[in-house]
């Protein structure tokens, strides 16, 4: 009878409801679009909701102390796994990024958006009566490593991901604006000298370093979609008609002709706001990103609730990795952002970056819970 209290409690202090509401009510917008956008895929994503959600309330029961200790064991095995992929991984449409153990196919990438913010939480915690300007170098060293490692694949939108999040844990840490200017710099120069000299840098015969062809070709297609419509440019006009012909209403859920005529490709993930934008209109888009703002700002407020410094760190990244993630996948399917495979959280189709972006969620309501040294709040 004590036990079951005591549990109970537990569950009472560390599943906030805000953030179990807005997650399960945003899964079951997800499952009434899922009919319409890809209903052969409804069942299976149904397994993959409820997977994820015990993942996220099972994580969240869990000490934040354990998950600090467990951090070096997870990346350091994400880390090792990633150098296996590169050796003796499965390849799948031009991309090496998954490891076959024989029963399942699992791709380390996606462990590394918990594994490298949580880690890196974990070392300014232990640095942090001794934090050296030095220690942001060795933390910066901790997130380039695996981001490079996902790039080579290549999967260039887990590899944003994994640097943002990572990225946003050495802000919060208190990283200078001095050493982060250079690189807001270099990043407008490239872009302004890309807006002025795209059409020859775009050439066929043109080379870019560090990129691959297609990757190039994304960020080409990115400046002018009509250079290639049926073939690179494809994703982005259809994904821009269907949002134009949706209007403030809509035309119904499964009455988009874009979605449902299949012009929209990758209309169940990357460009699943598309067929919302077509059926739904921006009435549901705005919904949808309602939610988003819900779960963003209870997400924050919890992330400053938090006794541990590390879990203030890592709430904070949690925060600015779901904001990335609704961001750059929103820039894609308007043509803002070049196509990089960021799927809409908690509503694009497929198992493993839900289940991912679950257990962070649930890992940061544990680092809400913990208390302050000695007991406090």
């Amino acid at each position: 009878m004590n036990l079951g209290l005591a549990l109970w409690r537990r569950v009472q202090y560390r599943w906030d409801p805000w953030v179990i509401v807005v997650v399960v009510a945003i899964a079951v917008f997800a499952h009434w679009v899922m009919t319409s956008a890809s209903p052969e895929r409804v069942n299976d994503q149904l397994v993959h909701q409820g997977l994820a959600l015990a993942v996220l309330l099972g994580a969240a029961l869990v000490p934040f102390r354990f998950w600090l200790a467990f951090s070096p064991i997870l990346y350091l095995g994400g880390l090792t796994a990633l150098v296996l992929v590169l050796l003796v991984g499965v390849s799948a449409k031009g991309a090496t990024r998954w490891l076959d153990l024989g029963v399942v196919r699992v791709q380390p990438s996606e462990v590394m958006k918990l594994a490298v913010p949580l880690f890196l939480a974990a070392y300014f915690h232990w640095r942090m009566a001794a934090l050296r300007w030095w220690d942001f170098l060795v933390a910066l060293l901790f997130v380039v490593v695996p981001t490079l490692l996902i790039v080579k694949q290549p999967d260039l939108g887990t590899a944003i991901m994994v640097g943002l999040a990572g990225a946003a844990v050495l802000f919060f840490a208190g990283l200078s604006w001095r050493l982060l200017l250079p690189a807001v710099v270099a990043v407008a120069v490239a872009v302004t000298l890309l807006l002025v000299h795209g059409n020859e840098w775009c050439a066929p015969e043109v080379k870019w370093p560090a990129l691959h062809d297609y990757q190039k070709g994304r960020v080409c297609t990115l400046l002018d979609p009509e250079r290639d419509p049926l073939g690179k440019g494809f994703h982005t006009i259809q994904a821009a008609i269907a949002i134009g012909s949706g209007g403030v209403w809509g035309k119904g859920l499964g009455q988009g002709t874009q979605s449902q005529l299949a012009f929209i490709p990758e209309r169940h993930t990357d460009f699943i706001l598309a067929v919302i934008a077509e059926e739904l209109g921006m009435v549901g888009v705005a919904g949808l990103w309602l939610a988003y703002l819900l779960l963003l700002l209870r997400l924050l407020v919890l992330a400053m609730r938090s006794g541990l410094w590390a879990g203030q760190l890592f709430g904070g990244a949690t925060v600015a990795a779901l904001f990335c993630y609704v961001w750059v996948n929103g820039a894609m399917a308007l043509g803002i952002a070049p196509v990089v495979g960021v799927p809409l959280p908690l509503v694009s189709y497929g198992g493993t970056a839900l289940v991912s972006l679950c257990l962070m969620i649930g890992v940061a309501l544990s680092a809400a819970a913990e208390p302050l040294p000695g007991g406090g709040r």
